[in-house]
């Protein structure tokens, strides 16, 4: 952290971070639980001890409304060559949340905005998976916290665990609802209907979880991903796996991390699988004790470990590193004897809801995130240390995203939600998303303004073919002045700052959102 970073005053961060955390514009998610509204720009105006941790112990106010909205309300016009659909996924508690445990923990809400020949419609379904259906027969919570299978009902034992509330990827005509600690759920692409509620990918799955974060190798198709903890509760064994576009099983093998940490996401290249280790550790003992998995354990330290990918793993290289939280790639690549892979990056623990676990507060500056480059001389036998670079200091957010054509190849373009740098007062900052041009080190910015929070963006290319960040970036702005309605916005992805070229408002609020994805019009099945 720089001279500069650590004058800066604690509390001018805590919007930023806050909405940064663990990849969520986590004011807004906790608004959309808690039936409030965030404070203006999606930022909190206080410190996390008067924000997050009084509205952790409150009972959650639900909010669970499917809704459908047939050709909704367009300002501006859809572009003739935006035809897909735009997916996103989120919790949404079906029963009001248990003292002490997080907002992960709602079950997955998935909506969708289809759009074809300039019209607009929405759906939002939850995914009715084993815990979902289980709960609601109860009419009751069963799995009472956060990836803690002490606390289970004794009647859901045998059923998975999965909220599916992370992410949403498209694969073999299905949508598939991930979370990281167990197989996906599928779903209908069209309908959103939940058609397989474990998905394991016809028996072929070598693993007893799978990522949230999947990638989508750019010259083949295939899906490379992985599963941590993949034998199970506490195993520090890590499956990772390949399967074709058609669903065949191409290529699997296993590693064992140094400890058993939060592997959020990973990173894959033409040549290489690369994880990054970071001390949100498993904690065995707060579990027994009725908390969550995780918490922060700032004695130990990171580990960049990567390996030949398409091999056995017995190659791997885990290189230690100091302490940092990384828990989003934006892109990874080769570049000769150069590994490099860019993620937000903070100096501590970016959830201020996770546990410290030596007791301590946490701390919204260490917590807040930047785009970080991390590298590895590969020309070196036994490279023993990693480069750490800090690429766009001004800019601090988390949920960096990039022209998903681009997953495993050098890339130019990538995309940040993010309080605008250049405002003198943080109140006034405004929620903006970032384009980053990699290859100058410059960015532009849209801002939506002071009464707006924005999620995660996502972005659509004009065609399969067309050149590398041309397209539109789209993303839900909540209109915080409004009782947290939503609407879609979608930008000219090489004009961010003219503002959106369509709008497309809904007239109620929108499910909580972690991730989304873009679905084209070529991979969707026939109405």
């Amino acid at each position: 952290m720089t001279e500069e970073r650590d004058k800066l005053n604690r509390r001018s961060f805590v919007g930023s971070a806050f909405g940064a955390a663990a990849g969520v514009g986590m004011s807004t998610l906790l608004a959309n639980q808690a039936g409030a509204q965030p404070p203006a720009g999606g930022q909190p105006s206080g410190p996390p001890g008067e924000e997050l941790r009084p509205s952790m112990r409150r009972p959650t106010q639900l909010y669970r409304v499917e809704a459908d909205v047939r050709d909704c309300e367009v300002e501006g016009e859809i572009p003739s060559d935006l035809n897909g659909a735009f997916y996103r996924v989120g919790p949404d508690p079906q029963y009001p949340l248990r003292p002490r445990n997080i907002p992960f923990d709602g079950e997955g809400h998935v909506s969708m905005f289809r759009i074809k020949d300039g019209r607009v419609d929405y759906r939002s379904r939850f995914v009715r998976n084993e815990r979902y259906m289980a709960q609601d027969k109860a009419g009751k919570i069963l799995f009472p916290m956060y990836r803690n299978p002490y606390m289970d009902d004794p009647s859901v034992e045998g059923l998975s665990r999965s909220t599916a509330n992370t992410h949403i990827i498209n694969h073999r005509n299905l949508l598939l609802a991930l979370k990281e600690d167990s197989p996906p759920s599928a779903m209908d692409l069209l309908t959103l209907e939940t058609v397989v509620p474990v998905y394991t990918f016809d028996e072929q799955l070598p693993s007893k979880t799978f990522t949230a974060h999947p990638k989508i190798d750019s010259e083949t198709g295939n899906m490379v991903a992985f599963g941590y903890e993949a034998r199970g509760h506490g195993s520090d064994v890590v499956s990772v796996f390949e399967f074709t576009p058609q669903g065949k099983l191409v290529w699997n093998a296993e590693v064992t991390v140094p400890y058993v940490g939060m592997l959020h996401d990973f990173a894959v290249t033409q040549r290489h699988i690369v994880f990054y280790v970071i001390p949100m550790a498993i904690d065995e003992q707060q579990m027994k004790d009725g908390g969550p998995h995780w918490s922060w354990d700032p004695s130990k330290p990171t580990y960049f470990g990567f390996f030949r990918r398409g091999g056995d793993g017995k190659d791997v290289r885990w290189i230690e590193g100091p302490t940092r939280s990384a828990t989003h790639v934006m892109g990874a690549f080769n570049d000769g004897d150069k590994l490099y892979v860019d993620v937000e990056m903070s100096m501590s623990n970016p959830f201020p809801f996770m546990p410290m676990r030596d007791g301590s507060t946490w701390d919204p500056v260490a917590g807040s995130s930047h785009i970080t480059r991390l590298s590895v001389d590969l020309s070196q036998r036994r490279p023993s240390s990693y480069g750490i670079e800090t690429m766009y200091p001004d800019h601090v957010g988390a949920l960096p995203r990039q022209d998903d054509r681009y997953n495993t190849v050098p890339y130019r373009y990538g995309f940040l939600p993010c309080p605008d740098p250049n405002a003198s007062d943080r109140r006034q900052a405004g929620a903006c998303y970032a384009r980053f041009d990699n290859q100058n080190r410059t960015s532009t910015l849209f801002n939506a303004g002071v009464d707006t929070s924005l999620a995660e963006c996502c972005f659509a290319p004009r065609s399969a073919d067309a050149p590398e960040g041309a397209g539109y970036l789209m993303g839900v702005a909540t209109r915080n002045n409004e009782g947290g309605r939503a609407d879609l916005v979608i930008l000219d992805a090489e004009h961010l700052a003219d503002g959106p070229v369509a709008t497309v408002r809904l007239p109620i609020r929108a499910p909580g959102q972690i991730h989304g994805w873009w679905v084209p019009e070529g991979q969707l099945p026939a109405a």
